[in-house]
Protein backbone atom coordinates (compact mmCIF):
# COMPACT_ATOMS: atom_id res chain seq x y z
CA UNK A 1 0.00 0.00 0.00
CA UNK A 2 2.72 2.36 0.85
CA UNK A 3 4.50 1.49 -2.19
CA UNK A 4 1.86 2.22 -4.34
CA UNK A 5 1.12 5.51 -2.60
CA UNK A 6 4.21 6.91 -3.44
CA UNK A 7 4.19 6.19 -7.10
CA UNK A 8 6.59 2.97 -6.83
CA UNK A 9 6.84 0.33 -9.36
CA UNK A 10 5.63 -3.02 -7.63
CA UNK A 11 8.57 -5.10 -7.74
CA UNK A 12 9.19 -8.61 -6.88
CA UNK A 13 10.63 -9.22 -3.21
CA UNK A 14 13.57 -10.29 -2.42
CA UNK A 15 13.94 -12.95 0.03
CA UNK A 16 17.17 -13.27 2.00
CA UNK A 17 18.00 -14.93 5.00
CA UNK A 18 20.63 -16.55 7.02
CA UNK A 19 22.64 -19.62 9.18
CA UNK A 20 23.33 -19.67 12.19
CA UNK A 21 27.31 -21.21 12.75
CA UNK A 22 26.42 -24.00 15.28
CA UNK A 23 28.55 -26.44 16.64
CA UNK A 24 26.90 -29.13 14.80
CA UNK A 25 27.12 -27.50 12.11
CA UNK A 26 30.64 -28.98 10.79
CA UNK A 27 30.72 -28.92 7.27
CA UNK A 28 30.00 -27.63 3.68
CA UNK A 29 27.29 -30.40 2.61
CA UNK A 30 25.90 -28.98 6.64
CA UNK A 31 25.42 -25.61 4.91
CA UNK A 32 23.82 -27.01 1.85
CA UNK A 33 21.03 -28.87 3.65
CA UNK A 34 20.49 -26.37 5.78
CA UNK A 35 19.84 -23.71 2.89
CA UNK A 36 17.50 -26.09 0.77
CA UNK A 37 15.62 -26.46 4.61
CA UNK A 38 15.27 -22.85 4.03
CA UNK A 39 14.24 -22.58 0.46
CA UNK A 40 11.34 -25.19 1.22
CA UNK A 41 10.49 -23.67 4.41
CA UNK A 42 10.08 -20.00 2.41
CA UNK A 43 8.50 -21.79 -0.73
CA UNK A 44 10.61 -20.40 -3.62
CA UNK A 45 12.79 -22.09 -5.83
CA UNK A 46 15.69 -19.86 -4.95
CA UNK A 47 17.31 -17.25 -2.51
CA UNK A 48 18.07 -14.24 -3.12
CA UNK A 49 20.78 -13.37 -0.98
CA UNK A 50 22.17 -16.25 1.81
CA UNK A 51 24.20 -15.19 4.70
CA UNK A 52 25.81 -16.37 7.36
CA UNK A 53 24.86 -15.33 10.19
CA UNK A 54 28.16 -14.17 12.43
CA UNK A 55 31.76 -15.09 12.63
CA UNK A 56 32.25 -18.86 13.69
CA UNK A 57 31.76 -17.56 17.87
CA UNK A 58 29.48 -20.89 18.64
CA UNK A 59 32.31 -21.90 21.11
CA UNK A 60 30.61 -23.96 23.93
CA UNK A 61 34.06 -26.43 24.94
CA UNK A 62 36.45 -22.67 24.71
CA UNK A 63 36.42 -22.82 28.82
CA UNK A 64 38.01 -26.57 28.48
CA UNK A 65 40.30 -24.98 26.07
CA UNK A 66 38.64 -26.90 23.13
CA UNK A 67 37.65 -24.52 20.62
CA UNK A 68 37.97 -24.96 16.73
CA UNK A 69 36.43 -22.19 14.89
CA UNK A 70 34.58 -22.99 11.06
CA UNK A 71 34.53 -20.01 9.31
CA UNK A 72 36.24 -21.66 5.88
CA UNK A 73 34.51 -24.77 6.09
CA UNK A 74 31.40 -22.35 6.17
CA UNK A 75 32.20 -20.08 3.45
CA UNK A 76 32.84 -23.41 1.34
CA UNK A 77 29.50 -24.51 2.15
CA UNK A 78 28.16 -20.52 0.41
CA UNK A 79 30.12 -21.53 -2.03
CA UNK A 80 28.61 -25.09 -2.97
CA UNK A 81 25.27 -23.19 -2.42
CA UNK A 82 26.00 -20.54 -5.45
CA UNK A 83 27.30 -23.21 -7.52
CA UNK A 84 24.08 -25.94 -7.12
CA UNK A 85 21.90 -22.96 -7.85
CA UNK A 86 20.13 -22.65 -4.55
CA UNK A 87 21.19 -18.79 -4.09
CA UNK A 88 21.37 -15.79 -6.07
CA UNK A 89 24.03 -14.05 -4.06
CA UNK A 90 26.31 -15.08 -0.81
CA UNK A 91 26.73 -12.45 2.23
CA UNK A 92 27.67 -12.57 5.70
CA UNK A 93 27.26 -10.48 9.04
CA UNK A 94 29.16 -8.90 11.57
CA UNK A 95 32.58 -9.46 9.72
CA UNK A 96 35.38 -7.03 10.41
CA UNK A 97 38.22 -6.07 7.52
CA UNK A 98 40.36 -9.00 8.33
CA UNK A 99 37.67 -11.91 8.41
CA UNK A 100 35.87 -9.99 5.74
CA UNK A 101 38.67 -9.96 2.90
CA UNK A 102 39.27 -13.45 4.07
CA UNK A 103 35.91 -14.39 3.13
CA UNK A 104 36.18 -12.28 -0.39
CA UNK A 105 39.25 -13.68 -1.53
CA UNK A 106 38.30 -17.46 -0.32
CA UNK A 107 35.14 -16.87 -2.44
CA UNK A 108 37.08 -15.41 -5.28
CA UNK A 109 39.45 -18.12 -6.03
CA UNK A 110 36.30 -19.98 -7.09
CA UNK A 111 34.89 -16.99 -8.88
CA UNK A 112 32.23 -16.25 -6.54
CA UNK A 113 31.30 -12.60 -5.36
CA UNK A 114 31.03 -12.12 -2.01
CA UNK A 115 27.39 -9.80 -2.71
CA UNK A 116 26.86 -8.46 1.41
CA UNK A 117 28.41 -7.72 4.99
CA UNK A 118 25.36 -7.02 7.37
CA UNK A 119 26.89 -5.14 10.05
CA UNK A 120 25.50 -2.96 12.89
CA UNK A 121 26.52 0.87 11.56
CA UNK A 122 24.81 4.82 12.18
CA UNK A 123 25.65 8.14 12.89
CA UNK A 124 26.43 7.48 16.13
CA UNK A 125 27.08 3.75 15.47
CA UNK A 126 30.80 4.30 13.82
CA UNK A 127 32.78 2.82 16.51
CA UNK A 128 34.44 0.05 16.89
CA UNK A 129 35.91 -0.91 13.91
CA UNK A 130 32.23 -0.45 11.70
CA UNK A 131 34.15 2.61 9.83
CA UNK A 132 36.48 0.60 9.06
CA UNK A 133 34.39 -2.31 7.65
CA UNK A 134 32.68 -0.07 6.09
CA UNK A 135 35.63 1.56 3.96
CA UNK A 136 37.09 -1.89 3.72
CA UNK A 137 33.53 -3.41 1.74
CA UNK A 138 33.25 0.03 -0.46
CA UNK A 139 36.72 -1.15 -1.33
CA UNK A 140 36.37 -4.49 -2.30
CA UNK A 141 32.63 -4.10 -3.67
CA UNK A 142 31.00 -5.26 -0.99
CA UNK A 143 27.68 -3.98 -0.33
CA UNK A 144 27.36 -2.56 3.90
CA UNK A 145 23.57 -3.72 4.86
CA UNK A 146 23.46 -1.46 7.80
CA UNK A 147 21.49 -2.84 11.01
CA UNK A 148 20.13 0.03 13.43
CA UNK A 149 20.26 2.43 11.34
CA UNK A 150 18.38 4.56 13.67
CA UNK A 151 19.90 2.95 16.68
CA UNK A 152 16.87 1.69 18.17
CA UNK A 153 14.65 4.73 17.75
CA UNK A 154 17.36 7.29 19.01
CA UNK A 155 17.80 8.91 15.58
CA UNK A 156 14.11 9.66 14.94
CA UNK A 157 13.80 12.10 17.01
CA UNK A 158 10.29 10.43 18.42
CA UNK A 159 11.94 10.59 21.81
CA UNK A 160 13.07 14.22 21.92
CA UNK A 161 10.90 17.16 22.81
CA UNK A 162 12.49 19.76 21.59
CA UNK A 163 13.02 19.18 17.81
CA UNK A 164 10.69 21.63 15.30
CA UNK A 165 10.20 19.60 12.27
CA UNK A 166 6.64 19.50 11.59
CA UNK A 167 6.59 16.23 9.46
CA UNK A 168 8.09 14.35 12.75
CA UNK A 169 5.92 12.53 14.42
CA UNK A 170 6.29 12.63 18.13
CA UNK A 171 6.33 10.17 20.54
CA UNK A 172 8.16 10.67 23.44
CA UNK A 173 7.19 7.48 25.44
CA UNK A 174 9.89 4.19 25.40
CA UNK A 175 7.52 1.88 26.73
CA UNK A 176 4.56 2.62 24.19
CA UNK A 177 7.43 1.86 21.86
CA UNK A 178 7.10 -1.90 23.18
CA UNK A 179 10.84 -1.51 24.52
CA UNK A 180 11.45 -3.93 27.43
CA UNK A 181 12.66 -2.76 30.71
CA UNK A 182 16.32 -3.52 30.28
CA UNK A 183 15.98 -1.84 26.74
CA UNK A 184 14.35 1.45 28.26
CA UNK A 185 17.26 1.53 31.03
CA UNK A 186 19.72 1.77 28.16
CA UNK A 187 17.95 4.26 26.01
CA UNK A 188 17.33 6.98 28.46
CA UNK A 189 21.06 7.09 29.11
CA UNK A 190 21.49 8.03 25.47
CA UNK A 191 18.42 10.06 25.73
CA UNK A 192 18.95 12.02 28.59
CA UNK A 193 22.90 11.52 29.45
CA UNK A 194 24.55 10.28 33.16
CA UNK A 195 27.08 12.91 33.57
CA UNK A 196 29.52 10.47 32.96
CA UNK A 197 29.65 8.33 30.04
CA UNK A 198 27.70 10.80 28.65
CA UNK A 199 26.55 14.48 29.40
CA UNK A 200 23.61 15.41 31.08
CA UNK A 201 21.64 15.84 27.47
CA UNK A 202 22.42 13.40 25.95
CA UNK A 203 22.51 13.13 22.40
CA UNK A 204 20.01 16.25 22.40
CA UNK A 205 22.45 18.33 20.77
CA UNK A 206 23.06 15.83 17.10
CA UNK A 207 19.36 15.65 17.32
CA UNK A 208 19.01 19.57 17.32
CA UNK A 209 21.59 19.44 14.22
CA UNK A 210 19.45 16.71 12.65
CA UNK A 211 16.04 18.75 13.10
CA UNK A 212 17.85 21.61 11.43
CA UNK A 213 18.87 20.14 8.16
CA UNK A 214 15.12 18.12 8.08
CA UNK A 215 13.38 21.78 8.46
CA UNK A 216 15.69 22.90 5.74
CA UNK A 217 14.87 19.76 3.15
CA UNK A 218 11.72 18.94 4.26
CA UNK A 219 12.65 16.35 5.29
CA UNK A 220 12.27 14.24 8.52
CA UNK A 221 15.01 13.32 11.03
CA UNK A 222 14.86 9.57 10.39
CA UNK A 223 15.10 10.61 6.74
CA UNK A 224 18.07 12.59 7.26
CA UNK A 225 19.52 9.70 9.51
CA UNK A 226 18.90 7.05 6.68
CA UNK A 227 20.21 9.54 4.02
CA UNK A 228 23.58 9.65 5.64
CA UNK A 229 24.10 6.23 5.88
CA UNK A 230 23.44 5.89 1.71
CA UNK A 231 26.19 8.83 1.44
CA UNK A 232 28.42 6.71 3.17
CA UNK A 233 28.05 3.97 0.78
CA UNK A 234 26.03 1.82 2.99
CA UNK A 235 22.22 0.12 2.60
CA UNK A 236 20.33 0.73 5.86
CA UNK A 237 17.92 -1.84 6.90
CA UNK A 238 15.15 -0.37 8.67
CA UNK A 239 12.06 -1.62 10.67
CA UNK A 240 8.62 -0.64 9.88
CA UNK A 241 5.71 -1.41 12.12
CA UNK A 242 2.85 0.66 9.85
CA UNK A 243 2.58 2.03 6.70
CA UNK A 244 3.58 5.72 7.92
CA UNK A 245 7.18 4.45 8.60
CA UNK A 246 7.00 2.40 5.31
CA UNK A 247 6.36 6.09 3.48
CA UNK A 248 8.14 7.94 5.52
CA UNK A 249 11.34 5.12 5.15
CA UNK A 250 10.85 5.87 0.81
CA UNK A 251 11.18 9.50 2.04
CA UNK A 252 15.12 9.17 2.64
CA UNK A 253 15.22 7.37 -1.35
CA UNK A 254 16.44 9.78 -4.50
CA UNK A 255 18.66 12.85 -2.95
CA UNK A 256 21.65 13.30 -0.92
CA UNK A 257 22.89 15.10 2.01
CA UNK A 258 25.92 17.17 0.68
CA UNK A 259 29.37 17.12 1.74
CA UNK A 260 28.85 19.56 4.30
CA UNK A 261 25.76 18.63 6.03
CA UNK A 262 27.12 14.90 6.01
CA UNK A 263 30.46 16.92 8.03
CA UNK A 264 27.77 18.91 10.49
CA UNK A 265 26.60 15.87 11.42
CA UNK A 266 29.78 13.69 12.00
CA UNK A 267 31.36 16.63 13.66
CA UNK A 268 28.33 16.61 16.45
CA UNK A 269 27.93 13.01 16.82
CA UNK A 270 31.39 12.48 17.33
CA UNK A 271 31.61 15.69 19.76
CA UNK A 272 29.57 12.95 22.19
CA UNK A 273 32.60 10.76 22.67
CA UNK A 274 29.94 7.78 23.02
CA UNK A 275 29.26 4.84 20.48
CA UNK A 276 25.63 3.31 20.27
CA UNK A 277 26.23 -0.88 21.78
CA UNK A 278 22.38 -1.29 21.29
CA UNK A 279 20.44 -1.91 24.13
CA UNK A 280 19.14 -4.56 26.66
CA UNK A 281 19.83 -8.18 24.60
CA UNK A 282 19.81 -6.36 21.57
CA UNK A 283 23.38 -5.65 20.61
CA UNK A 284 25.79 -4.68 17.84
CA UNK A 285 28.50 -7.28 18.81
CA UNK A 286 27.10 -9.89 21.12
CA UNK A 287 24.71 -12.57 21.08
CA UNK A 288 23.02 -14.97 23.08
CA UNK A 289 23.87 -18.26 22.17
CA UNK A 290 21.66 -20.83 24.63
CA UNK A 291 24.76 -21.37 27.26
CA UNK A 292 25.43 -18.22 27.46
CA UNK A 293 26.54 -14.37 25.49
CA UNK A 294 29.55 -14.89 23.25
CA UNK A 295 31.25 -11.53 21.32
CA UNK A 296 32.48 -10.65 18.45
CA UNK A 297 34.75 -7.96 17.11
CA UNK A 298 35.06 -6.16 13.82
CA UNK A 299 38.84 -6.11 13.64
Amino acid sequence: EAIRENGLPRLKPVVATKFTPSPWRTTAKSVVEACEQSIQRLGVDKIDLYQLHMPDIVQPLSAFGLESTKDEIYWDGLAECYERGLVSNVGVCNYGPTLVTRCHEALAKRGIPLASNQIGYSLIGRHSGSQETLDTCNALGIKVMAFFPFAMGLLTGKYSTETNSNLQTKNTSLTANKKTSLEVRDLKKYIEGDGESLPKGGIEPLIKVLDTIAIRRNKTIAQIALNYIVCKGAIPIPGARTSEQVTDNIGAMGWRLSPTEVAMLELEADGLGIGFEGAGFKRTSEKFVGYGVEKWQLD
